[in-house]
């Protein structure tokens, strides 16, 4: 996959201790993440999907999550919702437009922003039930049925978005051309 360049759209703040995230225009991307993000900080405490035992403190490499809203429409789709799936919903914290396929760029992928930030990615972000069941019952079908919200884990694989930690520092803003660069190989001279 080559570079590209897309458009960040939408900015969500999760603060300390609410569930919500909040729409705002800007924010600082710090080495210890977005701030005033819950995710903010150099470590976290391991959960279930980490190799270390419950409650292991490690290096936070989840300082921020992303979607695209083309990923967005397509689990839309999938989900017959008669509404857009909104960012803050899948508790995102940046939303691009022009980013399909963002979901599933490789691990030391990077996003660059105009003020100079670098976002590194670390993984997908993996689809989990929680999210199923808000879904259900925030959204309504097209088809008048209601919304199969334990399907989500199967329908969002490759879809749920990205996440990763802050690898330079600098301000992100809405409006924001951000330089995608897919992580490749280095190339090797032959001898």
């Amino acid at each position: 996959m080559s570079e590209f360049v897309a458009k960040l759209i939408s900015i969500h703040i999760g603060h300390p201790g609410e569930d919500e995230r909040r729409p705002t225009d800007s924010v600082q991307a710090e080495a210890s993440g977005l701030a005033g993000d819950k995710y903010n900080g150099f470590t976290r405490v391991a959960q279930s999907w980490d190799a270390e035992p419950n409650g292991t403190l490690r290096r936070n490499e989840r300082q921020w999550s992303a979607v695209s809203k083309e990923d967005l429409a397509i689990l839309a789709d999938r989900m017959d919702l008669a509404e857009e799936l909104a960012p803050e919903t899948l508790g995102a914290n940046l939303c691009f437009e022009g980013a399909p396929g963002l979901s599933e760029l490789p691990k030391g992928s990077k996003l660059e922003f105009p003020s100079g930030a670098v976002l590194m990615i670390e993984e997908e972000t993996l689809p989990c039930a929680e999210m199923g069941v808000e879904i259900q019952e925030e959204y309504t079908s097209r088809s008048g049925a209601p919304v199969e919200g334990r399907l989500f884990p199967k329908k969002a694989i490759g879809l749920r978005g990205t996440l990763g930690f802050v690898d330079v520092p600098g301000e992100i803003k809405v409006g924001d051309a951000v330089t995608v660069r897919p992580y490749g190989p280095p190339h090797r001279a032959s001898s």
